[in-house]
């Protein structure tokens, strides 16, 4: 894109997770070698439409584990990335759109400046407004417990779900819920928030108000310390997966629960 002026402040989308690129002066129509690296955020652009065949498209809505937080630069290997690969694999009909929604640093109850405004108030933008949308999985929450030492009741975060499950339903959607993955260890990793987190995998499990869930805290959690993520799966923060935790999550999504 060309940017014939002075903007001020640039919306952005900090963690993209792949490199960007500045020239002076137009240069839309130029070769890649006359830009030079910038850094690693998306700016001004917050989604692309695409004309499809496809059945629709599934939102992935969370935080910076669907954000993609450590996955390898350039690389599209974010867990909705390896979704798509799947879907790739599938005959044409059978194939849907995946509409990446996760921001880092996002939480369900409370707006985040940079980090975005809560999953409540963003789901209208970020899901129901979206062209073609037919099933959300939402994977959010870690940062509410984490943020908060463990202090805010599960029973707000079960609220909020119900509350997003039912405006997705009006508008006709599936849904599908996401256990909240392992993070003992993390830095703002507490003994209540732990307990927090387990009550609300229950519910999540438990509950019958999704259409589907996806249980990623099995996937990744280590069998000798389920607390914690399987060793293979931590890049060393003990919260977002690496490339082959997010791997392992890609495929424990059931194609025929979302497309």
């Amino acid at each position: 894109m060309h940017l014939p002026g002075p903007t001020g402040p640039a919306t952005s989308h900090p963690l993209g997770r792949s490199t960007s690129y500045l020239a002076g002066g137009d240069r839309t129509s130029a070769g890649t070698a006359e830009f030079s690296a910038l850094d690693q955020a998306r700016y001004f652009l917050s989604g692309v439409d695409v004309a499809s065949a496809a059945r629709g498209s599934v939102v992935f809505f969370g935080d910076s584990i669907t954000d993609g937080h450590s996955s390898t630069l350039d690389a599209d290997l974010r867990y909705p990335d390896r979704v798509a690969e799947r879907l790739l694999a599938r005959p044409g009909p059978e194939r849907c759109g995946v509409v990446n929604a996760g921001i880092s640093g996002n939480r369900l109850l409370l707006d985040a400046g940079t980090q975005g405004e809560s999953a409540l108030t963003r789901f209208e933008a970020d899901v129901l407004d979206r062209e073609g949308v037919e099933t959300v999985v939402l994977l959010e929450g870690i940062n509410d417990i984490g943020r908060s030492s463990g202090a805010v009741p599960a029973g707000y975060l079960i609220a909020a779900y119900e509350q997003l499950a039912d405006r997705a339903r009006d508008r006709g959607l599936r849904v599908v819920g996401a256990t909240l993955t392992p993070y003992a260890g993390a830095g703002y990793a507490t003994e209540a928030g732990e307990e927090t987190r387990q009550e609300v995998n229950a519910w999540i499990r438990d509950s019958g108000e999704f259409d589907a869930v996806v249980d990623f805290d099995a996937v990744l959690r280590d069998p000798a310390a389920p607390e914690r993520l399987l060793p293979d799966f931590d890049p060393g923060d003990h919260l977002h997966p690496n490339d082959r935790g997010y791997a392992a999550m890609a495929a424990a999504v059931d194609l025929d629960a979302i497309c």
